[in-house]
């Protein structure tokens, strides 16, 4: 098991340009939105064997999205997170559900949710509302009319 020094050097070598925030329970990673899937790649595969997407969602802050990914090591029971933005306006980013197949049904959740256009995912539709639903309701600015809803 690598310590939290080891594994913030081993990420740093891999993607130089994240930052660390240490203050809640685990790790947390920013990465550039550009950057997260070789960093994600990475992480599955090398030597930390981060093998369980267990939580993929999205943040609205207002000026931009969060994307927010926790993972774990269920061989040595580490995990982290790992945060990217991306642009409010036109929100996307690469898919990660080739590297773990829980993000499809996931992305496919903050694709309907958020807006979120999740880069070559092989199977990119709505979930839960109907084709013609306009808005993404879990975005801060989503009205409801019919059920006046303002967030």
């Amino acid at each position: 098991m690598m310590t939290q020094d080891e594994i913030k050097e081993y990420i740093l070598s891999i993607a130089p340009t994240v930052s660390f925030d240490e203050t809640g329970e685990w790790l947390n990673i920013i990465a550039d939105a550009t950057q997260l899937k070789p960093l994600m790649t990475a992480l599955r595969t090398g030597k930390i064997q981060m093998d369980y997407l267990f939580c993929l969602t999205c943040v609205d802050v207002k000026t931009h999205l969060t994307m927010v990914y926790h993972l774990s090591a269920t061989t040595h029971r580490q995990s982290m997170v790992i945060k990217a933005n991306v642009s409010r306006e036109q929100p996307s980013i690469e898919t990660l559900c080739d590297i773990w197949r829980t993000a499809e049904f996931l992305e496919r959740e903050v694709f309907e949710m958020f807006g979120v256009i999740f880069l070559n995912h092989p199977d990119l539709r709505r979930l839960i509302l109907e084709d013609d639903f306009k808005g993404f309701p879990l975005l801060k600015d989503f009205e409801d009319p019919i059920n006046m809803i303002k967030l």
